[in-house]
């Protein structure tokens, strides 16, 4: 499959409002959470893509990879840009109402990159970490920093300095400075 700029070949985002551009072209969702997930909604088939990844993978996980991890797929650049915020179109697929709210409170968010070398990839491709950020947040550590009602101001400023954009960035730097993220200036 050809990877460029702002997606993988033949996958299309619903809306482009919210879902695809440059920040979030490769969706990425852990194989290792499919069995929590399983028994959590006994009797639901849940296949590879259930939660909407472009690509279901082994061995990335959010506890592990950081916000500007770079890794090679086939010949395919990636980099990590963050985490998914679902949204109701979860909940439809999956005809539960309350799948954002859990989705949202298990953790296994799942890993948006961006293109940094466009190319092809192909399942079973390995995934080789080329390079990693530092001084940076997990991902994991960047959805508990969000949920968190009274969140490290160290670990803020941590994430603030990662290659983040969008709402995660908006957010997180009115937690930390007070403000509404809504506000104008």
């Amino acid at each position: 499959m050809d990877v460029r700029g702002f997606n993988i070949q033949g996958d299309q985002q619903a809306d482009l409002t919210v879902h695809g551009g440059a920040q979030k072209a490769v969706y990425l969702y852990p194989s290792e959470h499919y069995p929590w997930w399983q028994s959590q909604l006994p009797g639901m088939e849940l296949p590879p893509g259930m939660f909407g990844e472009n690509l279901t993978t082994e061995g990335v996980l959010e506890n592990e990879v950081q916000i500007g991890d770079r890794f090679r797929i086939g010949s395919v650049v990636l980099q990590v840009s963050q985490p998914r915020m679902p949204c109701f179109k979860l909940a439809l697929k999956f005809g539960r109402p309350d799948m954002v709210k859990r989705f949202w409170r298990s953790g296994f968010s799942g890993i948006y990159f961006s293109v940094v070398e466009e190319g092809s990839l192909a399942a079973g491709d390995e995934i080789v970490p080329i390079s990693r950020a530092s001084d940076s947040v997990t991902v994991a550590e960047l959805v508990s920093l969000y949920r968190d009602p009274e969140p490290d101001p160290a670990r803020i400023l941590a994430a603030l300095s990662a290659p983040l954009a969008g709402s995660w960035k908006t957010e997180l730097r009115a937690r930390l400075y007070g403000e509404s993220p809504f506000e104008d200036s």
